[in-house]
């Protein structure tokens, strides 16, 4: 017996191991067991996708709102620009007003010390023709004060004839 040695006992171990796993529907099993495995990675891999998709339309809600807020803050520059420009101009121009005004009154303020200090060179130079007059008379009335007084005499008689 030659042809009985571990070989043929190993392929009649094979062969009763498959009669007994088929005589309890082992197969049947494994069958179902993968079924459910497969339908379980079929609804996965199903909410895979939806979850993709969700994930691609929020991503195009998020570039438009991106680009809209991109857009937004474009015109709130554009705003503030404009804004910062129209309040320059306006503070040169009230600059540009306010020094004309200090400038104009320190003019004036100019002008009215010039005319007090004219007035005042006017008025002390009348005061010191004055004192010289009086004295320049003083002196010649001393000197000859009788003879001016002959003569003015003499010429209001004159004049009276």
């Amino acid at each position: 017996m030659e042809w009985m040695d571990n070989s043929f006992w190993a392929l009649v171990a094979l062969v009763v191991f498959f009669v007994v796993v088929a005589y309890f529907g082992i197969p049947k099993t494994i069958n179902k067991m993968l079924d459910g495995r497969i339908r379980q990675i079929a609804d996965e891999l199903e909410s895979a996708k939806r979850l993709r998709e969700e994930a691609a339309a929020l991503l195009v809600e998020y570039e438009q709102k991106r680009i809209a807020a991109e857009s937004e803050a474009e015109s709130i520059i554009a705003t503030a620009r404009e804004d910062a420009v129209r309040l320059t101009n306006e503070a040169q121009a009230s600059l540009a007003e306010l020094v004309a005004r200090r400038t104009k009154s320190v003019e004036d303020k100019i002008a009215q010390a010039e005319a007090q200090a004219i007035a005042e060179v006017r008025a002390r130079s009348a005061d010191v023709a004055i004192e010289a007059a009086r004295v320049v008379l003083t002196d010649e009335m001393n000197n000859r004060g009788g003879q001016v007084v002959d003569r003015a005499i003499a010429d209001v008689g004159s004049r009276l004839n």
